[in-house]
């Protein structure tokens, strides 16, 4: 089980990816645009800066949602790969079963 605390950090840089992802979706593009002059180009890279660090979807960290394990996280079943097993074992996923061959 992963500290509770990196758990809630995460749920916070969630939060807040979210919060600003409109504001640093228009400033990027807006820094895209190849018209501007430097000076135009310095304010929106001064005001994009601004921005919270936790702002950047790239801080967040896949975490399986029951123990919060950062690594061997399945993305399709948002499950670390130990608790995916105990699932698939329970048969709690459907269409999931163990190898054989």
């Amino acid at each position: 089980m992963a500290k509770t605390s990196m758990v809630n950090r995460e749920v916070r840089r969630a939060k807040v990816v979210k919060k600003y992802a409109a504001k640093r979706a228009d400033l990027k593009k807006q820094l895209a645009d190849p018209n501007l002059s430097y000076e135009e180009k310095t304010e929106l890279r001064r005001k994009f800066q601004a921005l919270p660090r936790d702002a950047s979807p790239c801080r967040l960290r896949n975490r399986c949602k029951l123990s919060g394990r950062p690594h061997g996280v399945y993305r399709k079943f948002g499950l670390g790969r130990n608790k995916l097993r105990e699932a698939a074992m329970r048969g709690d996923v459907p269409g999931l079963v163990k190898a054989s061959w």
